[in-house]
This record gives C-alpha cells, structure tokens and sequence, in this order.
C-alpha cells in the first residue's frame, strides 16, 4: 500500500519561504517513476507545479514557479521536497504530492496522491 504524507505547509507573508515535505511509503521505485507536486487554489483546477523523476533526479516546472520553487528528493529517506521561495499570494492553494510513472506535468499518470497541505500567502 503506496501511502504519501505532506508536512510543511502554513501561512506566510508575500516574499517569504515554505519547504513542503513528502513522505512515502510502500514504493519501491524504479526508473520511469516520478513524484510531483500540483496544487488547487479555490474555485480552480488542480495545476502542475513540479516533477522530479525518481532515480535521475530530472526536474520540471511550471512556468508560474519557474526560478522560485525548488523540488528535490531524498532518496535515502524516500521524501520529496518544494522549497518555496519569494511566495506571491497567487501561490495560495492545497498543495498536493503525488507518485506514478511516466508523468511529468500529466496529472493523469499520477495514481498516488497526499491528503493535500494548505499554503496560504498574505499580501
């Protein structure tokens, strides 16, 4: 049973900084997998945000968080990471992680997903 659990998420001024966390478990990964991040803001559709492949540690952004937002994994630990930076009030959402293969920025190839970590940025 393939289990992701976030951490990390909270409220912040415009400007500043969060670093979400992904644990998982249950997964034994291999090369076409990814992890990514997406994200929902009220009254939208859940967008990509991020996606690393696994094993290669490739990455890929969404041209909105292109230079700010930093993904990462920890392989040793099997947890995946966004380091948020200079955070606008547009980036306020349910931040959600989620596992599958071939993905990249497809929510379709995703089948594993967190219970979501609210991120709220003031103006």
């Amino acid at each position: 049973q393939v289990q992701l659990v976030e951490s990390g998420g909270g409220l912040v001024q415009a400007g500043g900084s969060l670093r979400l966390s992904c644990g998982v478990s249950g997964r034994t990964f291999v090369w076409s997998d990814f992890m990514g991040w997406f994200r929902q803001a009220p009254g939208k559709e859940r967008e990509f945000v991020a996606a690393i492949r696994w094993i290669s540690g490739s990455t890929s952004y969404a041209d909105s968080v292109k230079g700010r937002f930093v993904i990462s994994r920890d392989n040793t630990k099997n947890t995946l990471f966004l380091q948020m930076n200079s955070l606008k009030p547009e980036d306020t959402a349910v931040y959600y992680c989620a596992v599958g293969r071939g993905g990249g920025a497809l929510e379709r190839a995703y089948n594993y997903w967190g219970q979501g970590t609210q991120v709220t940025v003031s103006s």
